[in-house]
């Protein structure tokens, strides 16, 4: 079936691409105001784009009364954010810092979270989330009435149970236990079932089509 998304309303548009664009990982965002008021929030419209630098994108849109997220307020006062990553533990968490708080309101303290202290930039980190991405703005692009915020990541913590050999940068991944968005208002998925399909050379291919 057909969907012109020419013809159709934003509204409908938004309920086609987050049902079939599945399952999308999840940045659990903190940063804080000039004054020091830390946030937190998470966002599904996420993805990571490159390696050198490593830039990730987060799509950021209005309240649901129009008004600006304190996130992407936050983000353009002082450029620095931290990105942490759902782990199923911490799902029903981060759903407590999806409430739309008034701006004066730690959804940390809320949620009861665990602030750790970064490295490199203002925000703290998560303590319950197994992998945070400390970020500085690479790029605000204003697309309709949502901002893509691209950030620079310029220090990582991952879980020290989950990786496998730090010379060499390896990670056991399924031991995140990551969760991703899925369909609808309160649907997710966790990311432990998982199928392996090797990527094959073009050689590869030619002797598997003779057979």
């Amino acid at each position: 079936m057909l969907f012109d998304f020419e013809t159709l309303p934003a509204r409908e548009c938004y309920k086609l691409i987050v049902s079939t664009v599945v399952p999308r990982p999840v940045a659990w965002v903190v940063s804080q105001d000039a004054a020091g008021v830390l946030n937190a929030a998470p966002f599904s419209f996420f993805n990571a784009f490159t390696e050198d630098p490593v830039v990730i994108a987060i799509g950021c849109g209005p309240t649901p009364k129009g008004s600006t997220k304190d996130t992407l307020s936050n983000i353009k006062a002082t450029g620095e954010f931290v990105v942490n990553l759902v782990s199923f533990d911490a799902a029903e968490q981060m759903n407590v810092t999806a409430i739309e708080f008034p701006p004066e309101v730690d959804e940390i303290a809320e949620a009861g979270l665990t602030p750790l202290a970064s490295t490199k930039v203002k925000p703290p980190r998560i303590a319950e989330s197994p992998v945070a991405m400390e970020c500085v703005t690479f790029q605000l692009i204003p697309v309709g009435h949502h901002t893509i915020v691209l950030g620079r990541v310029i220090a990582m913590h991952v879980r020290d149970e989950a990786v496998l050999d730090p010379a060499k940068n390896y990670i056991d991944t399924p031991k995140l236990g990551l969760v991703g968005r899925m369909h609808g208002r309160g649907w997710y998925t966790k990311t432990t079932d998982r199928i392996e399909i090797p990527r094959l050379t073009p050689e590869e291919w030619a002797a598997r089509k003779d057979k």
